[in-house]
């Protein structure tokens, strides 16, 4: 989807592309209130009352829209998941508590005992544990593969695999995997496909628009993007949200508060602009951290020594605003702390996605929950440091790297 046009030209392209539907879609002002609030307004209400008994029963049987309860429906969580729709170009979406609520409610949606399930070796390790840890407890297997690998999802195929899980670009390392090659074994063998789109984001890539069945989101990250409110999401087809909702939200109790509901929306209609101008500054940080000698090896997809970079100016929108580097030479891991000890406008901090750029030592922290070996298989180096850009300019952001590096 990325041409050879200049790579700012098409940034401004698909933020314009976007920018309507990040302000206008789900917030149109409710007569109902007789206000006319231009922003959906706070609901803080548990219950909804009823003007007739035969409107409650109506409402219970699911035959009309009535909201009932807050852990159900809320008016203010509706409007947020209207903009999600529109931004994924996904028929629903159902806003839950935290990406994590996101992620285990749309696996558990689609699989049940003796279901195996297809995951990559790199990708966020809480949704690795969740695979390698909580769902054998009921009864659901995983099998890690290289998902950069050509093949490896069929070949990891079982009569009981249910479900294809993609993660990419792949959290902490940038790997990319080939969506439609993996939509289309999914299509032909009867299977699922799930894809967290938390990384690339709606601005970088649209699963659903190359077959996926759910798309998953941590909206605490990139979707809200000021570090202030936690949140998930899952978008897909009205049918498979209405039964993942139904899991997540109404069975699990995975409920996103209204006043978190506010925030993420809020934060919303800047996210074109801002996912614009963190794109660009990645690819541009990317390049020169390529050419220093302090760093081995970087990992963006807009590098074209980048393994994946051919399969993601086929199937991204954009680069995307995450990266990842690691140290070379003796002393590699000691150097990189030396690195996050040393930085002054960027955040040594977990998460990502900020308006603030975060940077993070992925094997001591975020990914300290994989197994030794599972991080080697995945490529995630004791040396490897995670950044978000954020939206501070990039001159400023490339002096703070490169003292840090030359104290390192």
């Amino acid at each position: 989807m990325l041409s050879d046009a200049p790579y700012e030209a098409q940034l401004d392209a698909r933020a314009a592309a976007l920018c309507t539907a990040c302000v206008h879609a789900g917030d149109a002002p409710d007569p109902a209130t007789g206000v006319r609030a231009l922003d959906p307004p706070l609901v803080l209400s548990v219950a909804f009352g009823f003007d007739s008994a035969e409107g409650a029963a109506a409402a219970f049987r699911g035959e009309s829209d009535a909201l009932i309860y807050g852990r159900w429906a809320n008016p203010t969580v509706q409007a947020l998941e209207a903009k999600l729709a529109a931004l994924e170009g996904t028929e629903d979406a159902c806003a839950t508590a935290s990406g994590m609520a996101a992620v285990s409610g749309a696996v558990l949606s689609e699989c049940g005992q003796g279901n195996h399930i297809v995951a990559p070796r790199s990708m966020y390790a809480e949704s690795a544990r969740l695979l390698r840890e909580r769902l054998p407890r009921l009864g659901i297997e995983t099998t890690f593969v290289d998902a950069t690998e050509p093949g490896a999802y069929e070949r990891a195929l079982r009569p009981a695999t249910r479900l294809l899980y993609v993660e990419t670009p792949a959290n902490p390392n940038l790997a990319v995997t080939d969506v439609a090659a993996v939509v289309a074994l999914a299509r032909a063998r009867g299977l699922r496909t799930v894809a967290d789109n938390t990384f690339a984001t709606p601005f970088a890539q649209t699963p659903q628009a190359l077959g996926v069945d759910l798309v998953v989101h941590s909206m605490t990250k990139a979707l809200g993007g000021h570090g202030d409110a936690i949140g998930g999401c899952v978008c897909g087809a009205r049918d498979d949200v209405a039964r993942a909702r139904d899991l997540i939200v109404k069975g699990f109790g995975g409920v996103l508060s209204p006043f978190n509901a506010f925030l993420i929306s809020r934060g919303m209609r800047t996210f074109a602009l801002r996912q614009r101008q963190q794109c660009a500054s990645a690819a541009t940080l990317a390049t020169r951290l390529a050419s220093h000698p302090r760093v081995a090896v970087v990992h963006h997809p807009s590098l074209p020594t980048h393994p994946g970079h051919a399969l993601a100016r086929r199937q991204m929108h954009a680069f995307g605003s995450l990266l990842s580097f690691e140290l070379g030479g003796e002393g590699a891991l000691t150097a990189g702390r030396a690195v996050l000890e040393g930085v002054r406008t960027i955040t040594h901090a977990v998460s990502l996605g900020d308006v603030r750029s975060l940077i993070v030592h992925p094997a001591s922290t975020t990914h300290s929950t994989m197994p030794a070996e599972a991080r080697a298989a995945a490529g995630i180096s004791d040396g490897l440091l995670r950044l978000s850009v954020g939206i501070e300019g990039v001159e400023d952001l490339w002096a703070d790297l490169a003292a840090a590096l030359g104290r390192a």
